[in-house]
């Protein structure tokens, strides 16, 4: 991913006037960051904050770790969608829990998101899983 490109919560999110519309909408399309697939459309998803941990992007059999605990990270911007169907191209991970993990539909990689069961409209991408153009 370019670093122009990055949103970073650390930072301030500096890149988030260049991302989210003055509606609080995504500005650009929403891509993978390895195939370049568009998940999202410009104006498709709303901006969230919210602390989710998501495990780290790797092969879906390197996601537990030996001693069963999983590596990841506490992601907070997001973008915030709620309907599936609004979705250009998202695959989601069998049930862990009450989570579904968003995956990109072509590559596979991921998580780039997160879906509680337990909410039926609320599915949300990561702005730090994905590339924006």
């Amino acid at each position: 991913m370019d670093p122009s490109e990055q949103v970073c919560p650390d930072e301030g999110c500096k890149h988030r006037e260049e991302l989210v519309s003055e509606d609080g909408k995504n500005s650009k399309s929403v891509v993978c960051q390895r195939c370049g697939s568009k998940v999202l459309s410009p104006g498709s998803a709303q901006f969230a904050e919210k602390e989710l941990f998501l495990p780290s992007m790797r092969k879906k059999t390197g996601i537990v770790g030996a001693e069963g605990t999983m590596d990841g990270d506490t992601l907070t911007a997001h973008w915030l969608v709620d309907d599936m169907y609004t979705f250009e191209n998202v695959g989601f991970t069998k049930d862990v829990g009450k989570v579904k993990y968003l995956i990109c539909a072509d590559c596979e990689i991921g998580p780039i998101g997160w879906h509680c069961l337990d909410d039926k409209k609320s599915f949300y991408v990561a702005l730090e899983r994905v590339s924006h153009v």
